[in-house]
């Protein structure tokens, strides 16, 4: 009896069928901030959808030659790791300092469910948007960074008290924005001012 084989081009559609079945999970990993509206929290795959449409509205505040497509390819991509190495919450200096192993670790795994190069082209924007080295990357980053900050303030602080974060270590996390958009991280700044004016962030 002869044996019945899969195509190549089956094969690889299995394999991306198989990757987009897998990525579904982002919608259940919960960030610490929530919707603008309070209702809930976000969760991961809603801030991805967040900030890649925020690349094309604010792409004029990118530094000049910033290919935003590009930007916009790498935030949809930068948080699948934590499916499985979960959300960091950046104030959490151990959490902070475990990040980097776990999230490889999920990278390793992730983005080989792909097909050869595909899986390798998809790595490759998540390393970019993790080393900084590019000015999409940082730009990237600086929004990134950008939306809670954004989400916090129009929920009067949100998890700003709740985890008693203070003035000063958001001004921290501003200085990664600042270096994507000055733009975007003077606009930051004033925020930040403007929730400690409110009482809703603790100077």
């Amino acid at each position: 009896m002869s044996r019945v084989t899969t195509a190549p081009e089956e094969d690889r559609l299995n394999a991306q069928i198989a990757f987009a079945v897998e990525i579904d999970k982002l919608k259940r990993v919960i960030r610490r901030n929530s919707l603008m509206d309070g209702s809930r929290r976000e969760n991961d795959a809603e801030h991805s959808w967040f900030v890649g449409l925020l690349a094309m509205v604010l792409g004029e505040h990118a530094p000049p030659g910033t290919d935003i497509q590009r930007v916009v390819a790498m935030l949809l991509v930068h948080d699948l790791v934590e499916i499985d190495a979960g959300d960091t919450f950046i104030y959490d200096a151990a959490a902070v300092a475990a990040q980097p192993e776990l999230e490889r670790a999920a990278a390793d795994r992730i983005f080989a469910m792909l097909p050869g190069a595909q899986g390798a082209e998809l790595r490759a924007l998540w390393e970019e948007f993790e080393e900084r080295a590019t000015p999409e990357a940082r730009f990237a980053k600086a929004l990134d960074r950008f939306a809670p900050i954004l989400a916090n303030h129009h929920t009067e602080g949100g998890t700003w008290p709740l985890f008693k974060v203070t003035a000063t270590q958001v001004r921290e996390k501003v200085r990664i924005i600042e270096e994507g958009s000055p733009s975007l991280g003077a606009y930051a700044l004033e925020l930040v001012a403007l929730s400690v004016t409110r009482g809703h962030l603790a100077e």
